[in-house]
């Protein structure tokens, strides 16, 4: 019996190891040097001093609320959007695979190319968005250039390029739900949104909640779409925490830039895990 259990031990090792070297020893490694000051020749321990410093900088700390007003601003848009999306790309309509591919097709083109257009076309002068806006007699704004603005805008491209995935996690949910559910509470004369709201939206929740989850995650890490789009700008009005990071990385502050990295893993984790352990709790078993 105890040859067995070490037998079956043995195919936890390379698991292990992969998980030791690629995850273990750098959030180790990085602990440790966010605690120092260094470059690539020495190091000099400084304690928490950059973490101090991460929150009371105003550049700095402010990257700490624009992080979470873009991650919960874009997780909620997709959440509800993507939604009743999928409840119209599910239901008897004309080419509605035609239509699913022109939602989705966002998510195939590379998020750079995405920030650099939609740059483009919010530019105040030459960009569509305000020509348009012009020529039916509105205002147009200075949708990148605006520090008030500019952050919404940055969320509204990163909503219209995301939903497509959600609404593909939702349309498999709302696929797997099993159509007697929905004959049953037709029998007993429930209108459409009644089985939307009794029926669709509780069976769907595990889709659900890998959407809210994942597009949680993905907005608290968010970088490549900000930096395309305003490189952090007007400012510091659209720096998140990993702009920061790079930014003082590239400016030769290693340590400070360690110390942002770390608390950008402790934000997602706090944030992360609580929340996928309530969303768990009330799926419908």
């Amino acid at each position: 019996m105890n040859k067995k259990k070490i037998y079956s031990t043995w195919f936890l090792v390379p698991a292990a190891v992969i998980f030791c070297v690629f995850f273990l020893i750098p959030l180790i490694t990085s602990l440790f040097y966010s605690l120092t000051v260094w470059d690539f020749n020495s190091f000099r321990f400084v304690g928490l001093e950059n973490f101090k410093m991460f929150f009371t900088e105003q550049s700095l700390s402010g990257s700490m609320k624009n992080t979470l007003v873009y991650a919960f601003s874009t997780s909620g848009s997709k959440v509800i959007i993507a939604f009743f999306l999928a409840v119209f790309l599910t239901s008897n309509i004309k080419s509605k695979n035609f239509l699913r591919s022109i939602v989705f097709f966002p998510n195939i083109v590379s998020t750079m190319a995405i920030g650099i257009t939609f740059a483009a076309l919010m530019h105040p002068t030459k960009g569509l968005f305000n020509t348009v806006l012009n020529m039916i007699g509105l205002k147009g704004a200075d949708w990148l250039g605006n520090a008030d603005i500019a952050l919404y805008s940055v969320i509204f491209t990163d909503v219209w390029k995301g939903v497509g995935v959600a609404t593909v996690i939702y349309i498999a949910g709302i696929q797997s739900i099993d159509k007697t559910y929905y004959e049953a509470a037709s029998i007993d004369g429930a209108s459409g949104w009644q089985q939307l709201r009794n029926v669709t939206m509780p069976l769907v929740r595990p889709a659900m909640n890998s959407v809210i989850i994942l597009s949680l995650i993905g907005g608290l890490r968010s970088f490549d779409l900000i930096w395309s789009m305003t490189g952090g700008g007007p400012g510091f009005a659209t720096d998140v925490v990993a702009s920061v990071v790079y930014k003082q990385y590239a400016a030769g502050y290693y340590g400070l830039s360690t110390a942002g990295n770390i608390i950008m893993f402790i934000l997602i984790a706090v944030i992360a895990y609580p929340l996928q352990k309530f969303l768990l709790s009330r799926e419908v078993n």
